[in-house]
């Protein structure tokens, strides 16, 4: 299956209109507070010589930090316009990551993928949660196909208490925040999966869960008292099918 022409152009539109600052997302956080963090968690799990795929990459932030940790870092990202951010970036600091467009339902693009790089870890921060809800077991049996047998992955998702504390952010008294309303703008729809979905289709598509906690993802936006905008989310380390299995 492939993601629907409005989810697709709902993202490009998005990322079209987001510039190559720093934080211009929302969810564009500083390693320090995401991917940094993450790998403290991954890494009791992971052979760091393996490669280590960011799915939902974005501009590449996490990306470009992840390269630092692990032999080889690849992000993708459904955005043709997300990926060309990333490798802007890319060039103007020199880290050692790669980029492409990759949509995660294309089964057949996943595979290709996982022949290129065999078996990989993989961290992915924030896509089932907003993923169609047609869309979410097939983002799931792609993070299984990419760590194959001796992958692992950090998969961290916002829960349902992220959508109360952005109603609290839109209903600040000059409505929602810039870089929320952009969100908005696009008719992407965070935190729209329910608690219970993400462990199951992770689990239906044949990951096992090693490890798992509760956290928040710091966002690049602000209430409209100035404290910043963190959203409740759980995140996982998981293995992939067992080589007899």
């Amino acid at each position: 299956m492939n993601v629907s022409e409005d989810y697709r152009n709902a993202w490009e539109g998005y990322w079209e209109e987001t510039s190559d600052a720093p934080g211009d997302a929302i969810w564009d956080a500083d390693p320090a507070l995401t991917s940094m963090p993450h790998s403290e968690l991954l890494l009791p799990y992971a052979d760091t010589a393996r490669t280590i795929v960011d799915l939902g990459c974005g501009n590449g932030t996490q990306t470009r930090y992840l390269a630092t940790r692990f032999a080889r870092a690849v992000g993708v990202d459904l955005s043709h316009a997300a990926v060309e951010h990333a490798r802007r970036a890319g060039r103007d600091d020199g880290t050692d990551a790669e980029f492409q467009q990759l949509d995660l339902t294309d089964g057949e693009a996943v595979r290709a993928l996982h022949a290129r790089l065999g078996d990989s870890h993989v961290y992915m921060r924030a896509v089932i949660h907003q993923s169609e809800p047609r869309a979410r077991a097939a983002v799931a049996a792609a993070v299984a196909e990419i760590v194959g047998v001796e992958g692992r992955a950090f998969v961290v998702e916002l829960t349902a208490a992220s959508r109360q504390v952005l109603q609290q952010a839109a209903a600040g008294p000059d409505g929602p925040p810039p870089k929320l309303l952009r969100v908005f703008h696009h008719g992407l729809k965070p935190a729209d999966a329910a608690d219970d979905e993400v462990p199951r289709v992770l689990g239906e598509a044949g990951l096992e869960i090693l490890a798992e906690g509760d956290t928040t993802l710091p966002q690049t936006e602000y209430m409209a008292d100035g404290t910043r905008i963190d959203l409740p989310a759980r995140w996982f380390v998981l293995a992939g099918r067992r080589a007899d299995g």
